[in-house]
This record gives C-alpha cells, sequence and structure tokens, in this order.
C-alpha cells in the first residue's frame, strides 16, 4: 500500500521529499492538496491560476508543516483499551449517515470514550497522540468534518496497524 503524501506539485520542498521516498524505494500516492484535497472540497471552482493569493497562502501553509509541524509529531501505539474505542469509532463512523456536522460527530466521539475511559479527557488524549502525534489537538468532531470521515476512516486503520509509529 503507498504511503499518501500530501503537498503541492509546485513545491520545491514537497518535490526534494518526493525524490528522497523515490530513492528509498517507497511507492507514493501524491495528492496536490489543491486539486485533491481540502480546498476542492469547500472551494470546487478555486484553482492556482483564478486564485494565486491562495495558491501562494497553500504552499507557504505546506511548507510550515513540512519544517515545524511534522518534525514534532511523536506518534504512538494505542493501549488495547483505546484500539477498542478507536476501532468503535471507526465502526461507528463507517454507519454514519449523519452529515457533516461537527457537533454531532463530536457526539459519536465522546460516547465511543464515555464508558471506557475516565477521566475522559484520557480518551482525547490518546486520539490525538494516536492519530496526530501531539499531546493536544482540535475538537476531534470539528476535525473530522474537516478533514473527512473517509479520511478519518483511513487514519484509524493507519494508526492501528502501526504506519506512524
Amino acid at each position: 500500500m503507498p504511503l499518501t503524501f500530501y503537498g503541492l506539485k509546485s513545491c520545491d520542498s514537497c518535490r526534494a521529499a518526493l525524490k528522497a521516498l523515490a530513492g528509498a524505494g517507497i511507492e507514493v500516492d501524491h495528492r496536490d492538496v489543491r486539486d485533491d484535497g481540502f480546498i476542492r472540497r469547500y472551494a470546487p471552482d478555486a484553482s492556482p491560476e483564478a486564485n494565486p493569493q491562495l495558491d501562494q497562502a497553500a504552499g507557504f501553509a505546506v511548507r510550515y508543516y513540512n519544517d515545524f509541524v511534522k518534525p514534532t509529531k511523536t506518534y504512538r501505539m494505542p493501549t488495547e483499551l483505546e484500539r477498542e474505542a478507536l476501532i468503535d469509532l471507526r465502526d461507528q463512523l463507517k454507519a454514519w449517515e449523519g452529515g457533516l456536522d461537527a457537533e454531532e460527530l463530536q457526539s459519536v466521539v465522546y460516547a465511543c470514550g464515555r464508558e471506557r475511559f475516565d477521566p475522559l479527557r484520557a480518551w482525547f488524549g490518546a486520539l490525538y497522540e494516536v492519530l496526530l502525534g501531539a499531546s493536544q489537538g482540535p475538537r476531534f468532531g470539528g476535525f473530522i468534518a474537516l478533514y473527512g470521515i473517509d479520511e478519518t476512516i483511513v487514519l484509524i486503520d493507519d494508526a492501528l496497524a502501526g504506519k506512524f509509529v
């Protein structure tokens, strides 16, 4: 299964990273955030030609992430209890038919942790550390709404398979 790489086709840092991955024999699925990703989801008519400032801002965001955020990420494997809760969350998201309302998705996240974690903040800490490689993060329902349900399901599966550690 190829590594999914989000970046910009026009970004020198992204091209260098892709070249290094190819040189290491790693198969990569390169997704341009403008064409394939998050910008098209919210602004389907946006293009680098029609929106050069948005294109420039996206480039800055990707470079900032690669230079300052990514090097600080520390992922870990879930405990058995966390794995059970993550599988429950994944399964709930697979069956979800409620759209992308952040508060409704937050309720699903709470429900998956409420019976298993006391205090509940331990559940959110696990989500951030296992899935995002950080000790804290956004409200997770809002993250799912922004990132996408299908993408979050893949993120959970990848984390459970140990792809981030």
